[in-house]
């Protein structure tokens, strides 16, 4: 099984953060748990500090999550592009940059922008999901890139869903990575709502190619949102399984860059 290098760096241990309040007022007990090898939880802390992923405005627990399903995808043998870990935040506002591709060879953060959400998942805020064709809402979840191709919207690449009855058919709806006008730092800059797709996660055109590029033909792609039926639901975040990190010997470790404002992509 290929593991990214950067899963050899010296770890050290984290305080798990508190559990997540819900808009209904429902609390679904943090995914955080105390029974994660505090091996992975130093993993993961090494990882989020090195990145300066907060300053990013990416939280922890949002990179927690993804890092437990990219983990978890590694060990079922379902990604062929291992060294990139993308994330897709709805749990920020869309003209925030809200999508994050991150090398997890190098532990740098390639890319940061804009992304859109589904027509009908909300205005600003993405608050409702569908699996479902024609809802034109997004989907939730763990998703692994596939193949590019050039259709209605330009340059575009597929998705396959690995969480069954959550994602599972984002390719039969066609929700695919393209890049739009509708998405841009101008409508962000003017504090103008961004505009929404049918459902796909598109980010701004000129910066699609290059992001379709460095990501698709197998890498991990999740897209998070503090929905409490998923969050209870999903398979992957709330699977039982040996960490493909926890293999690798701690005292091993791996030179690496940190991440800043000057990374490619990032701005």
């Amino acid at each position: 099984m290929a593991v990214c290098s950067f899963c050899l760096c010296a770890l050290t241990s984290i305080n798990p953060a508190n559990a997540a309040k819900f808009p209904d007022g429902k609390k679904f007990p943090s995914l955080l748990a105390s029974d994660v090898p505090a091996s992975v939880q130093g993993w993961i802390d090494s990882m989020y500090d090195k990145m300066h992923l907060d300053s990013f405005g990416l939280k922890k627990e949002v990179f927690f999550y993804a890092c437990k399903g990219y983990e978890y995808l590694l060990s079922q043998n379902k990604l062929q592009r291992p060294e990139v870990l993308t994330i897709c935040d709805y749990s920020q506002l869309s003209n925030n940059k809200r999508l994050y591709v991150i090398d997890m060879t190098e532990g740098t953060l390639m890319y940061n922008t804009y992304v859109s959400h589904g027509k009908n998942s909300g205005k600003d805020s993405a608050t409702s999901f569908s699996n479902r064709n024609n809802s034109h809402k997004s989907s939730l979840g763990f998703m692994v890139t596939g193949e590019t191709y050039k259709g209605r919207s330009g340059y575009s690449m597929h998705f396959d869903g690995m969480e069954a009855g959550i994602n599972d058919h984002v390719r039969m709806r066609n929700i695919v990575l393209h890049g739009s006008f509708y998405v841009n730092e101008y409508r962000a800059d003017a504090g103008a709502m961004m505009g929404r797709s049918y459902g796909c996660p598109a980010v701004p055109y000129g910066e699609h190619e290059e992001i379709i590029d460095h990501i698709t033909g197998g890498s991990c792609f999740f897209i998070y949102s503090p929905d409490y039926t998923y969050l209870k639901s999903s398979r992957i975040l709330n699977a039982h399984f040996d960490w493909p990190v926890t293999m690798l010997s701690a005292s091993t470790a791996m030179p690496g860059s940190t991440a800043s404002n000057s990374s490619r992509g990032v701005q």
